[in-house]
């Protein structure tokens, strides 16, 4: 079942939307101040498929608690406001929203944007291990979290993730991602192995996710 976010401090209208949603087969979680739910997103990153975020709300401005979520997760954000001017979808759109719905609106129209970006969500990403794969956002998480990595570090992973197991000479990882080129001497692509143990995580001396082997390259082991 697919677990919904509710922002809303509107308290008639949580309920209107809460219960349209369960009949659906929606689970809904509200909250009507938004740092308590901020601080519920923040324990549980990869807990939720949608959050529905009003704009009015006490104790922050709603764009502002747009911005925070973005920050936590890369869960997809539907702002439901009453806010209903160009400037204000345009500040949503750049603050991180994946779509705005302005009230008044029927709740079944709400349904079917959280089932269409449901479907984008599902036929993009795909989970390898703690991993999750974006190829369509060339985005990569780990555990729910959005992991910040330059074009050649996401192309090191994605091409770990799609070898698990298998060792990857240096060579062959520079003769498989675009930008690089192997030297023994300058030792670049263990520069850019280092980043990414970094940004995972990953202790080199006891590799949860890549362990090296010693003359040759990296194994993929998560």
């Amino acid at each position: 079942m697919q677990k919904i976010l509710l922002i809303e401090d509107d308290l008639d209208m949580q309920t209107l939307i809460s219960d349209y949603l369960i009949k659906y087969d929606f689970e809904v979680i509200s909250f009507e101040k938004p740092k308590e739910a901020l601080q519920n997103l923040e324990k549980n990153t990869n807990l939720y498929d949608i959050v529905v975020l009003d704009l009015m709300l006490p104790q922050m401005d709603g764009f502002d608690v747009c911005k925070r979520i973005r920050q936590l997760s890369s869960v997809p954000i539907i702002i439901s406001s009453a806010r209903s001017e160009l400037s204000d979808k345009i500040l949503g759109f750049d603050f991180g929203a994946d779509d705005y719905l302005a009230k008044p609106y029927e709740p079944r129209e709400l349904v079917i944007r959280i089932n269409a970006i449901l479907r984008r969500s599902l036929s993009s990403a795909k989970t390898i291990g703690d991993f999750e794969i974006d190829e369509e956002k060339h985005e990569i998480k780990i555990e729910g979290l959005l992991l910040d990595l330059t074009k050649i570090e996401y192309d090191i992973l994605h091409l770990f993730l799609q070898n698990q197991g298998k060792v990857l000479s240096r060579e062959s990882i520079s003769n498989s991602v675009t930008g690089i080129e192997y030297n023994s001497k300058e030792r670049t692509i263990d520069m850019h192995i280092s980043n990414i143990r970094q940004k995972i995580g990953d202790d080199s001396k006891d590799p949860k996710y890549i362990k090296s082997v010693w003359g040759i390259g990296y194994k993929f082991i998560g």
